[in-house]
């Protein structure tokens, strides 16, 4: 398993996983939603998916694309230095149950505390997604806590399982 960085060459896959609701799941349907078939593209044009405060990986299986795992900050303070990583991964259906959801996060952690000055990076998922529960737990996330009413999704509001790794960990 390994990540690399959103070549020109997968722009056109991007676009049909933002539309396949086998690859969001139903933990991935956030409509109403604009999925636009060329948001990858025109983003790549501008900075390859990847910036100093967020960015997007290729998860590969033996340099085949089955997923993507990105990051955005989230603000704990006015600072820099209080601003955390929180990743998201999503995974074809075929790459699921493989180890694939543990492995990718350890190494975008890796990358992550390699490259930035960031001390906590964060991912949450939701309460009854138990698969994501034990990989992030697998990958040495820990659990925090419980995020009532964090997130709007399918017409309602759901519960998200908290979890962070810190520099140190």
């Amino acid at each position: 398993m390994s990540l690399r960085a959103v070549g020109a060459q997968d722009l056109d896959l991007l676009g049909r996983w933002r539309n396949d609701p086998e690859h969001e799941s139903v933990y991935g349907d956030f409509l109403p939603m604009i999925r636009r078939q060329n948001s990858y593209r025109e983003r790549w044009e501008v900075n390859g998916l990847l910036s100093e405060d967020d960015g997007l990986l290729m998860v590969c299986l033996e340099a085949e694309p089955v997923g993507t795992i990105g990051w955005h900050p989230v603000h704990y303070g006015p600072n820099r230095g209080s601003q955390a990583l929180n990743l998201g991964i999503a995974l074809a259906p075929a790459a699921r149950g493989k180890g694939v959801g543990s492995a990718a996060p350890r190494l975008a952690c890796a990358w992550l505390f390699g490259h930035t000055t960031v001390n906590r990076i964060e991912a949450s998922t939701d309460v009854t997604n138990r698969p994501a529960q034990r990989a992030l737990e697998k990958a040495g996330f820990t659990r925090e806590g419980i995020l009532r009413g964090a997130q709007f999704r399918s017409g309602e509001w759901h519960d998200l399982v908290q979890y962070s790794r810190l520099r140190h960990d």
